[in-house]
């Protein structure tokens, strides 16, 4: 009997010891993978990585405050952005399992003041799942300049588009708007006589111990918390300002990779909402991107060698900061990256170190194309650019990313360089022929430039790939009745 009781110590502590090394070995692995995005200035941040519910990896990565210097930790607070509208998504479903309101019923239900004729067709469900057909307040024209910067209640902002004509009939798609997230935390704030943010406090960080999480408020002293910067080109700049009431229960909350793994965990036991509750945010309700949507949640399948896993995942961008969780519950694997210099590359890191927890092949990281482009567009004029790009495109040391060359594009657009910026985004259609995206942007820089033709051209393709570019195909329209 000993032998044996001596036999299943002996191999408990080899089980133990080699998942030891082997976790020990993918946070190895995951340290030099961050560690060069950090070094190609693609990542600027902290992240965090758990496998089975276990934390085998959280580390902070350049600079929290660049004036200072300060590094960024695991405990440094980020804005989340849109990672915010699952915790909205959960007080809804929270007050539908306490019988203080439907999800199926028309929103004047609880907001009898919202104009009669689209209140009574969109209900609840209709705002979570981003199939309102509320116009997105974000995408409004000049919105950054003319709105963001000036605080608002949330009566006085549901008032600056409730009035707006819907894009399409509620239920019928899903095109993603801040404005049904905005409209959940004042019916939030209607149904429970608090504001948003105590319920937040309530019902969910209090409970959690999330004691790193929070509304952020732009006047508040908050130890800890990160600034926020965007990248032009190669250059580092302070980001623009915008008044946390805007984003609101949208996009205005605050937290830390730590604190978001205790969120994860919650979610895997009946803390906040039963069973039955909880899985009414994951349901894959409507076709959206490259899965499907749920409430504050979107999903999807992938491939990882010769089975699927199931991910469900949001990200987020506010200005300043770029965000995702990814879960796959099926393992209890989470990845979290915050970062704090704006848009980058995340969901390619988040995948990289998806198979880095499956023992899968990856790409390695490689230096932004775009960033050294811009300032020789910048400086140099449009055929120079053109002539560093034929060169430096087929060097293995770079790649051409989508999200940097558009939003280089839009530098030189922005700074009034509209030839430079045609054929940055020319580069970016040539290499991404299948994005509704780059085409949108390819002619929205033909309009500003004046070419009419061109604009149509490009338009009518963004609209082709993809059909829930309701912005693309309203400018469309206003162009060609001209």
């Amino acid at each position: 009997m000993k032998k044996s009781i001596k036999l299943i110590a002996l191999s408990l502590f080899v089980f133990v010891s080699t998942s030891l090394a082997t976790a020990q070995d993918k946070a190895q692995q995951i340290e030099q993978l961050l560690s060069k995005y950090n070094e190609y200035v693609q990542f600027n941040g902290s992240a965090l990585v758990a496998e089975n519910g276990k934390v085998i990896f959280k580390k902070g990565f350049g600079s929290a405050n660049m004036e200072w210097n300060i590094p960024n930790q695991p405990d440094t607070k980020f804005r989340l952005g849109s990672i915010s509208k699952q915790f909205t998504a959960l007080l809804i479903v929270k007050l539908a399992e306490e019988g203080k309101l439907k999800l199926d019923v028309p929103i004047r239900t609880y907001l009898p003041d919202y104009p009669k004729e689209n209140g009574d067709k969109i209900t609840i469900h209709h705002l979570l799942t981003h199939t309102s057909g509320i116009p997105n307040y974000t995408n409004a024209p000049n919105f950054f300049k003319d709105k963001a910067r000036n605080p608002y209640t949330p009566e006085a902002f549901v008032k600056t588009f409730s009035a707006l004509a819907l894009e399409f009939t509620p239920g019928e798609k899903f095109n993603y708007s801040n404005s049904g997230y905005f409209l959940l935390g004042y019916i939030i704030e209607k149904v429970t006589g608090k504001t948003y943010e105590q319920n937040l406090q309530e019902v969910i960080f209090t409970p959690l111990k999330m004691v790193n999480s929070g509304y952020d408020h732009s006047d508040v002293i908050l130890k800890n918390r990160a600034a926020g910067y965007e990248k032009q080109g190669k250059k580092i700049v302070n980001a623009a300002y915008i008044d946390m009431s805007i984003p609101y229960a949208a996009g205005s909350l605050y937290s830390t990779v730590e604190d978001l793994f205790l969120w994860d965990q919650a979610l895997y036991t009946n803390k906040l909402l039963s069973q039955k509750s909880t899985e009414l945010l994951f349901k894959p309700y409507i076709k959206a991107w490259n899965g499907f949507y749920g409430y504050g949640w979107s999903s999807y399948d992938t491939e990882n060698g010769d089975k699927k896993l199931s991910i469900i995942e949001h990200g987020g961008g506010i200005n300043g900061f770029n965000t995702i969780i990814s879960r796959i519950p099926e393992n209890k694997n989470l990845v979290v990256l915050l970062n704090n210099t704006g848009g980058t590359v995340l969901s390619e890191m988040n995948t990289a170190i998806r198979a880095i927890l499956y023992n899968q092949p990856f790409n390695q990281p490689k230096k932004s194309l775009a960033l050294d482009l811009l300032d020789i567009y910048a400086d140099k004029g449009a055929l120079a650019g053109t002539e560093a790009y034929k060169k430096l495109k087929n060097n293995p040391t770079y790649t051409i990313k989508e999200g940097d060359m558009n939003r280089v594009g839009y530098q030189l657009l922005q700074d009034g360089k509209k030839k430079e910026a045609i054929e940055v985004f020319k580069i970016n259609v040539e290499t991404f022929p299948k994005s509704g995206n780059v085409y949108d942007s390819l002619g929205e820089a033909y309009l500003a430039d004046g070419d009419k033709k061109m604009a149509i051209a490009n338009y009518k393709k963004s609209v082709e790939l993809d059909p829930t570019n309701e912005g693309g195909k309203k400018i469309l329209q206003e162009i060609m009745t001209k």
